[in-house]
């Protein structure tokens, strides 16, 4: 057994055969194995040393992010300080995409959620500095969760920005839903022909025309505010520049889950106007890059190292046979 496994490494030496009890064909037999064995070894370390340099030059070439090419996103800066509750933004939104008229202000109770019928929705919260209106919607992230999730890609991000659904590329999985982390994307249940409903910041039907979103063209105390994000982070910085007293010193969205193009700016912290403050800074997306980077390694290398072994292994080569014969 032991030389066996040692025949994989160093070929039969002729020192261990004894002439007196081996018979000439065991030791024709032997010689061929090692024969055989130098080759199998040789285009063994062939494959290896071949497999090893594609990966290398491909995770070099290609794994590296390309900071000169990152896109300009579009987004919008929304000013809780602004906001006085009028929810205009939600008729708005709910005329410009079809969607059922909001329910009056005496029929709400509680804080809401955007859902099936509401793509935004504005909640009244009770702060440390009275009341505070804070506007829900998708955030539009910069690597987003739910597009990564998506194995058909009808959940996208465009380039201008905006995070947008599909419905002719979905196939009705919802992992998009599961992997949102600001719990945005909402199924149609009770609709013969369901949608993943969520904002699209208007991109198809506004932005793309060169007009703003719904929401931010008809705020009446300009509160929501459309343009490149290193635009709206520069203004948000501005205003808490010159009113210290009046803003929370921190702009959401800049850095949660890897940074978001729907930004807030708000008199009190962010927990106090309901959003997730225990995210993460990095994007969920990159949580998968070091076992996605791992992957083609294990289908490359495993199978080429098991096919070297078990070529440079195996005992009933038909060659081997027929020479016997």
């Amino acid at each position: 057994m032991d030389q066996k496994y040692g025949t994989i490494f160093k070929p039969i030496s002729s020192k261990f055969i004894n002439s007196n009890y081996y018979s000439l064909r065991i030791k024709t037999f032997i010689f061929k194995i090692n024969k055989d064995m130098d080759l199998h070894r040789r285009d063994f370390f062939k494959i290896m040393g071949a497999t090893g340099l594609t990966l290398a030059v491909g995770r070099e070439l290609k794994a590296a992010p390309n900071a000169k090419n990152d896109p300009e996103f579009k987004g919008i800066l929304y000013d809780a300080a602004r906001c006085k509750g009028c929810r205009g933004c939600e008729y708005d939104c709910a005329d410009a995409n079809g969607l059922p008229e909001p329910l009056p202000n005496k029929e709400i109770k509680g804080l809401r959620k955007p859902d099936d019928k509401h793509r935004t929705v504005v909640n009244e919260y009770k702060t440390s500095k009275g009341i505070v209106y804070a506007k829900m919607q998708c955030m539009h992230c910069n690597e987003p969760a739910c597009a990564a999730a998506c194995l058909t890609q009808a959940m996208t991000k465009t380039k201008e920005g905006p995070v947008i659904w599909r419905g002719d590329k979905c196939m009705g999985c919802r992992y998009c839903m599961v992997s949102c982390p600001f719990d945005i994307p909402k199924f149609e249940y009770h609709s013969p022909n369901p949608k993943i409903e969520k904002c699209t910041m208007c991109f198809e039907t506004r932005v793309q025309k060169g007009e703003l979103p719904a929401c931010v063209e008809n705020c009446p105390n300009e509160a929501l505010m459309f343009g490149s994000r290193r635009e709206l982070i520069q203004e948000a910085r501005r205003r808490m520049f010159e009113k210290p007293d009046l803003y929370y010193d921190q702009i959401y969205g800049e850095h949660e889950a890897g940074g978001t193009c729907w930004l807030y700016i708000s008199p009190v912290p962010f927990k106090e106007i309901g959003l997730n403050t225990a995210l993460q800074k990095e994007s969920y997306p990159a949580l998968t890059k070091g076992f996605l980077y791992s992957v083609p390694s294990v289908f490359v290398l495993v199978p080429a190292l098991l096919l070297g072994i078990q070529q440079a292994t195996k005992k009933d080569n038909p060659k081997n046979i027929n020479e016997d014969e």
